[in-house]
């Protein structure tokens, strides 16, 4: 006589046996991870901000996690060639991404881009924020912000600024500080930052938001005022020039920042790994001495505070490029 109690407690065992079985190698695999060399692509070009900051903390990485990063290159379209790859590559940790600021802007930028830019990553952590410094040439007549807005007041084209194209970092900051000094100002893109620096070192153009890192040098040597900086507190390094927020523009907090992303469906393990070898990495002396610096602030925290931190980016440039008609064109 059949057993009709019995048998299906015993088939519901075999079945649970050999979902056990399934899940098995998965829970070691992650355990283990990571057993190889992992590949950090690089959103950019060799020699950039963005792969200097990925040639800093790999190597740190790298050493917490028991394994070598090595660092892939593939840069082009304000970084969507290397995200879109990343984007399609196994979520086992193996491949991750660093890119730079950009990825907040280009979903409002790019209508069309390859990939959704908060469904296909998973951020792993912040490295650390670079503010914009608001620069003129030294031969220009202002001398503080308030002397800036009442110069571009005069009319629509009193002061023109420089850029390296549509879109970029220095014109998205640009645009903000239009929007929020309520002033319209000349945009002039150049092919690229360093002629557009020239340029404005030149007298071409009076006006450049720019990376504190990469225009230091030329506040110090007298070629370029700097007029007020883009964070929420005064720059260490330059520590005599006001925030813009203290030359009365509220909400103008900007910075260029690099976070490192694994592809969604990561393992939570896996992530919670990368994460802590990450946070190892910001807090090697070399790295903290590097990124000061730069005039960089390094940033602690979950990847949680990292994907608050970076969807705020994304509110707060969409509401800049749709405000100001910004296009790439």
């Amino acid at each position: 006589m059949i057993d009709l109690v019995r048998r299906p407690t015993a088939a519901w065992a075999a079945l649970t046996s050999l979902a056990l079985c399934g899940a098995a190698p998965a829970a070691m695999a992650q355990a283990s991870y990571p057993s190889k060399p992992i590949t950090l692509v690089v959103t950019y070009p060799p020699g950039g901000g963005a792969d200097a900051m990925a040639r800093l903390i790999a190597p740190k990485m790298g050493e917490a996690l028991g394994q070598a990063i090595v660092i892939d290159n593939k840069p082009g379209a304000g970084g969507q060639i290397g995200a879109a790859a990343v984007a399609k590559a196994a979520p086992d940790g193996y491949t991750l991404m660093l890119d730079a600021s950009s990825f907040s802007v280009n979903p409002s930028l790019y209508p069309k881009l390859p990939y959704d830019s908060l469904k296909a990553f998973q951020p792993v952590g912040v490295v650390a924020l670079f503010p914009n410094v608001v620069l003129v040439n030294a031969r220009f007549p202002a001398n503080n912000v308030a002397e800036l807005t009442a110069a571009a007041r005069k009319s629509k084209d009193a002061v023109s600024y420089a850029s390296s194209g549509n879109g970029s970092a220095q014109h998205l900051a640009g645009a903000l500080f239009e929007s929020a000094a309520k002033v319209d100002m000349v945009h002039v893109p150049y092919k690229g930052g360093g002629p557009a620096l020239n340029d404005v070192i030149g007298g071409q153009v009076p006006l450049f938001f720019g990376n504190l890192a990469s225009t230091l040098q030329h506040v110090q040597s007298g070629k370029l005022k700097a007029l007020a900086v883009t964070s929420g507190k005064r720059s260490s390094i330059l520590p005599d020039v006001p925030t813009l927020s203290e030359s009365g523009l509220k909400g103008t907090e900007i910075y260029e920042w690099n976070a490192v992303f694994a592809p969604a469906n990561t393992p939570e393990a896996v992530v919670k790994k990368l994460a802590s070898a990450f946070q190892q990495a910001l807090e090697a002396p070399e790295v903290k001495a590097r990124i000061a610096q730069l005039g960089g602030d390094i940033q602690k925290g979950s990847p949680e505070q990292a994907r608050k931190f970076i969807e705020q980016q994304m509110t707060l440039w969409g509401r800049v490029i749709k405000e100001r008609g910004i296009s790439t064109e």
